[in-house]
């Protein structure tokens, strides 16, 4: 019994491949999450977006409090990811006066629905299914969350995903609360 062996050539050319593949860097971290103030002299759009049941939730209604309007969507690992320190800002800073308000990008709500169930989240959700409250707000990256002074005017966003509850985000929190 014979056994072939590929031509030794075409072995070092593939170990030569492996070895290149190996000396690549490593894929870059996702970079840290922007604070961008919001834009001199731009109004703060008038949001009105139905819950997961078909409510209408006005952001007019929601004087007195302070919001973070998070965009995300369930296809974006860095928003999946996000959503744990997310729920427990709100969880720290509710009696604070903070509401934290999960604004899906474009999905269904039974997507919603599941993803909610299978990650145990429990955060208010709204339904941005045309993308117009993303685009009101200059949200072009995911997930990006905006937040809204007790006066009903946006004060700044913040573009990436965010430990929230560690530093920098809670500096930025402080200075609404």
């Amino acid at each position: 019994m014979t056994t072939t062996r590929p031509p030794r050539r075409r072995l070092l050319g593939a170990l030569g491949a492996f070895g290149a593949l190996l000396a690549l860097p490593a894929p870059a971290a996702d970079p840290p999450a922007q604070r961008r103030p919001w834009p001199r002299g731009a109004a703060t759009p008038a949001l009105e977006l139905p819950d997961l049941d078909g409510r209408a939730w006005r952001l007019a209604e929601q004087r007195g409090r302070v919001l973070a309007l998070n965009f995300w969507a369930t296809w974006c690992p860095p928003c999946r990811e996000e959503m744990p320190s997310l729920e427990l800002m709100a969880q720290r800073h509710e009696a604070d006066g903070l509401q934290v308000v999960a604004v899906n990008f474009k999905e269904g709500a039974a997507t919603i629905r599941r993803f909610m169930e299978n990650e145990a989240m429990s955060l208010p959700v709204l339904r941005d299914a045309d993308g117009s409250a993303a685009k009101a707000c200059g949200v072009r990256l995911f997930p990006s969350t905006v937040f809204i002074g007790r006066d009903g005017r946006a004060a700044f966003s913040v573009i990436g995903a965010a430990d929230w509850t560690g530093e920098p985000a809670r500096g930025w929190l402080r200075a609404l609360l």
